[in-house]
Order: C-alpha cells, then structure tokens, then sequence
C-alpha cells in the first residue's frame, strides 16, 4: 500500500480518537455513571453456571482491563429480587456485589457504603444462575464514589492514592460529590465512578464532567445548589424559558446569565454544555 496513503488513513484515526476523548482542563474529572454488578469469583462461576465454565465478553468497560460479561444472575434478599444483574469481568480473587441504596431497599438488605473489594462484615446476598445458586454470607456493599488515575494524573492534580477530594458537577441540579477516594494505578484510566442514585440526585449522564476540589478550598462557582435550588447573585438576569425542549441554539440565543425552565423541560446534552462554556445557568422553576 502507497505510504502516503497509509499515513493518511493513520492521521484521520488518530483524528477521530481525538475528538472522542474529551479535552480536560487542569481538575476536570470525567464521570461514569455504575449500575448494579456482581464481580464472581472463579468457583463461584461454576457454581453459577457450570463446571468448567468461563465469562464471555459483551464489551469492553472503560478502564483497562475490565469487560461486562454476556452472563447475568438474578440477586435476591429477604423481601424481594433483582433479575439480570450484569457480571463484571474478568474472574476475581473474591465475589462482590455492588448495588445502589434503592436496590438495597428493594431486596430488604441494609449493605454498607464500602470501597470496593473491602466486604469484610458487610451484608449477605443469595445469587441465582442457570446451573445452580449460592449464598454469600458476605459481600454485598453500596460502592463508595471514587476516582480511577494513572499515576501521572494524580501528579498532575496534586494528589496521592487513598486521598479524598470533593467534585463539584454543574448543570439543572448542581451537586457536590465529598469524601470521594482517589485511587492510582499504572492500570487506571482517568474517570470518577457513581452509582445511579448518585447520578439521578444531579441529573448526571454518562460522561459528565466534574471538577476536583481538594479539602480546605472553598468553592469557585458563583452558582451554589442548595435543597435543590439555585441560588444566583443579584446582579444576574434571569430568563423564563416556556417551550418544552431547551437546545444548544436556545442557550446560544438567550442574553440573560440564568435560564430557568420548568420542571419537565427536556435539556439536551449539548446545551448543558454550551451553558457551562459560555458561563450561563440552568435552572429548575
């Protein structure tokens, strides 16, 4: 093949890649959003699903390494169950569960908030597979919010593993995640993990962006959410949006610093993101 053409063909991958990863200013943190999972350990696989049996892949997960599984099980507790709770691979040295506080409320279970892989006395949980079921006398945890950093990340951001940090996410709902640990390894991609109560308690989406705080720094935003109400300086106009779908071209048009819509208002997620580049406010009437 002609090299120009294949230094062509590698300039306009190199390209895409580029634009799919979003660009980070110094203490921006990139959210995902952790559903419900189950991390299994390798006899308890064949208990679930056979002698001998091995997960298959469904797709690769963002940190390095990790993939979500073809395989579900359902999870069940004292007053109800969960069906087709997603495995997380691949096999580990211990089984974990990890749901949120409203699941937890759901199969009649009190877990503890944990960082993940420390189970020790924490809550039991029944897991039903197509072979056969188990008991895990424990190992059912809500995750603690953390954040994935390779080591020259947390250089970067001025912190070291096991430090806590608070994060600081604008939009609709403003909200500020405290006590979130940052974890480091060569193994770890950049990227802070929530369960989806967290998630909903700020209209958080996959792939939100936050913004470090570390311990004694106050808060820089001039907008600060309180019991779900913004609060705007006086000297702010507001603007009372009525239609139905707040978009980009809307953000851009509006003069005023602060729109606020009405509850049930669809915003897109490229107006949330133009508000926050050109400084202006979203809220909730």
């Amino acid at each position: 093949m002609d090299q120009q053409l294949i230094e062509r063909i590698v300039g306009e991958v190199m390209d895409q890649l580029q634009k799919q990863e979003p660009k980070l200013s110094n203490n921006e943190i990139p959210i995902a959003v952790s559903a419900r999972h189950v991390h299994l350990k390798p006899e308890h696989i064949e208990v679930l699903f056979g002698k001998g049996y091995e997960l298959t892949k469904r797709s690769d997960l963002s940190q390095p390494g990790q993939f979500a599984a073809n395989e579900t099980v359902v999870i069940a507790g004292p007053r109800g169950s969960i069906e087709k709770v997603r495995i997380l691979g691949p096999a580990r040295s211990l089984s974990q569960v990890e749901v949120s506080w409203t699941d937890a409320m759901k199969l009649g279970v009190k877990p503890p908030l944990r960082e993940s892989g420390n189970i020790a006395r924490s809550a039991g949980i029944t897991l039903i597979g197509p072979k056969g079921s188990l008991y895990l006398d424990e190992g059912l945890i809500v995750a603690q919010s953390h954040i994935h950093m390779e080591p020259k990340d947390a250089d970067r951001l001025g912190v070291r593993d096991g430090d806590f940090v608070t994060i600081d996410v604008e939009g609709i709902r403003p909200i500020s995640f405290n006590q979130v640990k940052i974890r480091v390894s060569e193994r770890y991609r950049l990227e802070m993990h929530i369960d989806t109560d967290e998630a909903n308690a700020g209209f958080i989406t996959q792939g939100t962006i936050g913004k470090l705080r570390k311990p004694g720094v106050e808060r820089s935003n001039d907008v600060v959410a309180t019991h779900n109400e913004v609060q705007v300086p006086p000297e702010k106009k507001a603007f009372y949006f009525k239609k139905k779908l707040l978009s980009n071209e809307d953000i851009r048009a509006i003069q005023e610093d602060e729109i606020v819509v009405d509850k049930g208002t669809i915003v897109t997620a490229l107006a949330k993101d133009t508000a926050r580049e050109i400084g202006k406010v979203i809220s909730i009437k």
